[in-house]
């Protein structure tokens, strides 16, 4: 029996339901002075944003999951959801040689057009929620507090820093406070937001190895950076490395497994960003749409003719992949339609 056919015999036989008839009716009334609050919340500013499974701007990659939010709650700029992301995860205690890795590959996979995605947590997500910042770029944390609760408090000032180009989201009620139970339910957002998810630095009993996991279930990509054999902040990364993950030296590593997405995933993204232009003027890259042949052309051609690094062009390959104006094949990339 389904919940509408329960709805349906609460109305017409609350005798014949199995349940007792209070319990029922407490399930499936709304509690309008909650809705009439997430409403209040949601009109006291233009920042503030609720987000249903059917509005358009929910994310697509999200819907599939098996229990996706019923609703988010999320201040900033809303706009953050339409990017695709990659999240970025890792220990609370991260080594200044960590850090650094996370700030690098986070601040690159911004200015590739990237929205950096984390939990805003000590350690290695608030390095890679600052080094997109300080790229002036979008990232999203997902908390797992409601909204209007900094946790921790010493990220008071990222949390509204983020918001300028990004935003922070809970599926928690905007003044919840922190509780243990919270933070693993929220790391399947962190996943399920985005295509694939870093780890730079965690233990084998980590909450970043439980999203590197959900990751996996969800069908997603999972990258680790490789670390030291004789320290223990490095055993999850090796951990997910022996068991699939992909080894990250730097974030060519990471773009090259994110341009060769199903195009299912491909065509979802394209979506959210509501690209359909058939204008090659209209591109940002047109000059290296130009180096793309209708027959394979490789990496090193596109390079070679463009002049651009190849951390660029990968970059920009990407986005035209996106926009469905090349697609990624055994040896190179191949022109689908005219400009």
């Amino acid at each position: 029996m389904n919940i509408a056919e329960l709805k349906q015999r609460l109305v017409h036989e609350p005798q014949a339901l199995p349940l007792p008839e209070s319990l029922l009716r407490s399930c499936f009334t709304p509690n309008y002075s909650l809705v009439e609050e997430a409403l209040a919340w949601q009109q006291s500013s233009d920042s503030h944003h609720l987000i249903c499974p059917d509005d358009p701007i929910y994310p697509p990659l999200l819907k599939q999951l098996n229990d996706p939010p019923t609703v988010l709650f999320l201040k900033g700029n809303i706009n953050a959801l339409l990017l695709p992301s990659i999240a970025v995860v890792g220990s609370r205690n991260g080594t200044v040689g960590g850090k650094k890795v996370a700030y690098e590959l986070s601040s690159q996979l911004a200015a590739g057009g990237i929205c950096v995605t984390s939990g805003m947590a000590l350690g290695i997500d608030g390095v890679a929620h600052q080094a997109a910042i300080d790229s002036d770029c979008p990232s999203i944390a997902v908390l797992g507090t409601g909204v209007e609760v900094i946790y921790p408090k010493r990220h008071r000032r990222i949390y509204h820093d983020i918001q300028a180009q990004g935003c922070v989201l809970a599926e928690f009620w905007p003044e919840t406070k922190p509780h243990a139970g919270n933070f693993p339910k929220r790391n399947r957002i962190i996943s399920g937001l985005t295509m694939g998810t870093l780890v730079v630095e965690a233990s084998v009993k980590s909450g970043s190895l439980i999203t590197a996991r959900l990751a996996n279930e969800q069908g997603r990509e999972v990258f680790a950076v490789p670390g030291s054999v004789l320290s223990g902040q490095s055993e999850g990364c090796h951990k997910l490395i022996r068991e699939g993950a992909k080894l990250v030296e730097s974030v060519t590593d990471i773009l090259e497994e994110v341009s060769a997405l199903s195009n299912y995933h491909l065509e979802e993204l394209k979506a959210c960003h509501h690209i359909g232009g058939e204008s090659a003027s209209d591109l940002p890259f047109s000059s290296l749409l130009a180096s793309v042949g209708y027959e394979t052309t490789t990496i090193d051609d596109v390079v070679e003719h463009s002049g651009k690094t190849i951390e660029l062009v990968l970059e920009q390959l990407l986005e035209l992949e996106l926009q469905g104006w090349i697609t990624a094949v055994p040896g190179g990339y191949i022109r689908l339609k005219r400009s």
